[in-house]
């Protein structure tokens, strides 16, 4: 009974037309995730209406997450003896934590229970160095204690989702910012966006739909010097999700809260490879790079640039930990960012990201041009040699002028003005160094927050130029679906918005292994044999936490424990 009970909610669950799944809390699923009661679908509500309230409360301070969660019961318990008389609304309540937890080890403790998300910027920003997300905490009165750099975000649970299979539009936008307010600026709705919404969803990426995002139940804020615990609700009567079973199912989610925390090793886990198969394979790639390398040098052809990417299944003799995993690339997470999205009954999508692909704080956005790749070398004088032929390539400048005058010209499109500096340098990663360029505007309005999402990706640093013959060569070319692999992955909030391009990443499927994919620009004078050791170098950082093969005895014991 609970089992069909369970499939049919999830039946609901992929259905778009459906708004909401009322059952049981908590559902038991044969890959023993647990899922929280599914909440309501925010596209499928009326986006030109604004909610009810819009609200962040802030509780006193206290010194572990333990008591924070103590606080935050209590705090459930008189809304629900003073309900608010709106039909809908979303209210977050913070609690501040006198010490700083990380808040990817926090994800790590809350056995796998889905939905989750988690985002970090680039770690050089919790140092000082960059652009800050800087977040006022207040006491309980209402008043500015204190300024924190907020470092990583987790959260598990929807207080509302939004999901549709048509591809991310104007409506969907309005319908997540609905939620949203510059007034409350931790409230805000994780999620990605395919790469090519009009390709054909395949199965492993059906959970996402065209995009996935989530405004988490409960969340975990890691600071500069500090944390934070939250929860939010979210309610809306015209999409029949009241306020009471709202409440249910945070109180549900609440529930399975793990509140000891404990520290990670972070690094190379045991799981030992069993096989290792590309899409395409080795032979198969070198057709694909000299066919586009022909329709390259094609006069015919208007196309500059494509970039092919290539799929890798790694199975391995136990499950991989999709979040110890991204916890291991942490260590080389200067300059990148680390996320991870894994919709209910779904695979883990994760990555480590070096590029952005804009940052939005009020009208000012900044974006960046990132192209050629050259390894670091293992000391300073090689290091420099190879940087100063990354510099001179004439390959590698053919390939970033592309990228960088692209991204321009777009942001010039709805930007009053933008400034490119530096134009060129090397952004030097832990194991990988690129071409780079920073560019800045102004946004002539908010809603043009919209028009960078829809033209702005794919780049031509992950799609090629022109964008749709590049497109048309990818979609003709490569046999499997990119899903959000290269599209944007971020978060939209009231007045601040940040998304990097999905690159570096994963789909991590339990007892599937993982999906590893990686992509490389092929312009002319790209050699085939070239671009393929690129590709292993991108997708090193994966493999290398894992062991190469599966020592003779422990196949026996795995094959023993088979049969």
């Amino acid at each position: 009974m609970a089992a069909a009970l369970a499939r049919h909610c999830l039946t609901r669950f992929f259905d778009p037309g459906t708004t909401r799944c009322s059952s049981n809390p908590t559902y038991s699923l044969p890959n023993k995730y647990q899922v929280c009661r599914l909440s309501m679908n925010g596209c499928e509500g009326d986006s030109t209406v604004p909610v009810g309230s819009i609200q962040t409360r802030t509780l006193p301070a206290v010194p572990s997450p333990s008591m924070a969660m103590d606080h935050l019961n209590s705090a459930v318990r008189e809304l629900k003896c003073s309900p608010p008389a709106l039909t809908s609304g979303i209210i977050r309540l913070q609690v501040p934590i006198q010490q700083q937890i990380e808040a990817i080890e926090w994800l790590h403790a809350q056995d796998q229970v889905l939905p989750r998300c988690f985002f970090s910027g680039r770690r050089s920003r919790a140092r000082g160095n960059g652009s800050n997300l800087l977040m006022d905490i207040t006491n309980g009165n209402g008043h500015t204690s204190s300024t924190h750099n907020l470092v990583g975000v987790a959260g598990v649970g929807s207080a509302v989702f939004f999901r549709q299979l048509h591809p991310f539009s104007y409506q969907d936008w309005r319908s997540i910012k609905r939620f949203l307010s510059s007034k409350c600026p931790l409230i805000r709705a994780y999620g990605a966006i395919r790469f090519d919404a009009r390709a054909e969803i395949s199965p492993e990426w059906k959970t996402f739909g065209s995009f996935y995002f989530m405004v988490p139940q409960v969340e975990f804020d890691e600071l500069e010097g500090s944390s934070m615990l939250a929860i939010t609700i979210a309610w809306d009567d015209e999409l029949s999700w009241t306020w009471d079973e709202a409440i249910d199912s945070l109180e549900a989610t609440m529930q399975q809260i793990a509140l000891v925390v404990v520290k990670l090793k972070k690094e190379a886990s045991r799981e030992f490879i069993l096989s290792n198969s590309h899409i395409p394979n080795k032979t198969h790639w070198d057709l694909a790079v000299k066919r586009a390398l022909q329709k390259i040098n094609t006069s015919s052809s208007p196309l500059v640039k494509v970039v092919l990417a290539r799929s890798s299944r790694v199975l391995t003799a136990t499950n991989i930990d999709p979040i110890a995993w991204l916890a291991c690339l942490q260590v080389e997470g200067e300059n990148a960012y680390q996320f991870c999205l894994q919709p209910p009954n779904g695979p883990a999508f994760v990555g480590n990201t070096p590029e952005q692909l804009f940052h939005r704080k009020l009208l000012s956005i900044s974006s960046e041009a990132l192209a050629g790749t050259r390894a670091r070398g293992g000391s300073r004088t090689l290091d420099l040699q190879i940087e100063h032929d990354l510099l001179s390539s004439p390959k590698d400048h053919l390939e970033f002028t592309i990228v960088r005058d692209c991204i321009q010209n777009k942001l010039e499109s709805v930007c009053d003005r933008v400034v490119v500096e530096p134009k060129k340098t090397v952004r030097k990663l832990r194991r990988i160094q690129h071409l780079f360029a920073q560019l800045a505007g102004n946004l002539r309005r908010e809603d043009d927050e919209f028009e960078i999402l829809s033209f702005l990706p794919p780049t031509p640093a992950v799609c090629g130029f022109p964008t749709e013959a590049a497109r048309l060569f990818i979609s003709e070319t490569e046999m499997f679906d990119r899903g959000m692999y290269a599209g944007p992955v971020g978060w939209f909030g009231g007045g601040e918005s940040e998304f990097a391009v999905g690159i570096r990443s994963a789909l991590v499927e339990k007892d599937f292994g993982a999906l590893i994919y990686a992509g490389t620009g092929i312009v002319e004078g790209s050699d085939p044999s070239l671009e393929w050791d690129e590709l292993e170098l991108k997708t090193s950082q994966f493999t290398k936490l894992l062991q190469l093969e599966v020592p003779w005895q422990s196949k026996v014991e795995n094959l023993e424990t088979i049969n």
